[in-house]
């Protein structure tokens, strides 16, 4: 009986020996990022995230609220935060006056996030602070702080990566991934995210 092709190539890839220079077994989790608390508190805040903030009870906005400022995070009035919002690092993240955050927003700040007054991020977005240097066999971490200006709107599904600010009163459409700042005012979609017009005319 003969060998599958992909049992024959698999065999023989191992044969061979792999050529990449990526050293996973390397990566040093301490270079790149300062935590910013102890991991005892990191610890606290993961058990506070998965009752109150990962469930899908609707616990009161102003309660999780509250809970964010326990834990260093800068929140001010009006935060609505609906059920299973990720927030990895609340010492690391300012919140403006009325800012709405919708289900399974994902916001990994490894470095500071701020979001202005009156932003609306909408479902599943995911406002990533993290990254790693792809030129370095390690993959050691790359990350940079997001901010978000008053009045933006970050639709559905988007992506928004580290270094990135997204002007004021700027839209980011539905699924858009955003690798570049963006300018004050604009509407944007797409991958990567383009402009298309003005928000509001002259």
């Amino acid at each position: 009986m003969r060998e599958p092709y992909c049992v024959k190539h698999l065999k023989i890839h191992i044969m061979q020996g792999s050529r990449s220079r990526v050293d996973l077994r390397s990566f040093d989790p301490s270079i790149g990022m300062d935590r910013g608390a102890s991991k005892f508190k990191e610890i606290c805040w993961y058990l506070v995230k998965m009752v109150f903030f990962l469930s899908a009870f609707p616990f009161p906005s102003a309660f999780k609220a509250a809970l964010l400022r326990l834990f260093g995070a800068k929140v001010n009035r009006y935060l609505v935060i609906k059920p299973r919002v990720n927030i990895h690092f609340p010492w690391k993240l300012s919140i403006g006056e009325a800012v709405w955050l919708g289900e399974e927003v994902c916001i990994l700040n490894f470095e500071p996030i701020s979001i202005g007054n009156n932003v609306c991020i909408s479902q599943r977005a995911f406002i990533c602070g993290g990254n790693h240097n792809y030129k370095i066999s390690t993959m050691e971490y790359k990350n940079g702080p997001v901010i978000l200006k008053d009045g933006c709107w970050i639709g559905a599904g988007c992506f928004i990566g580290p270094g990135i600010t997204i002007g004021v009163d700027t839209v980011v459409c539905a699924g858009a991934v955003v690798s570049h700042t963006l300018d004050d005012n604009g509407i944007y979609k797409g991958n990567p995210a383009v402009f298309v017009k003005e928000r509001w005319n002259p």
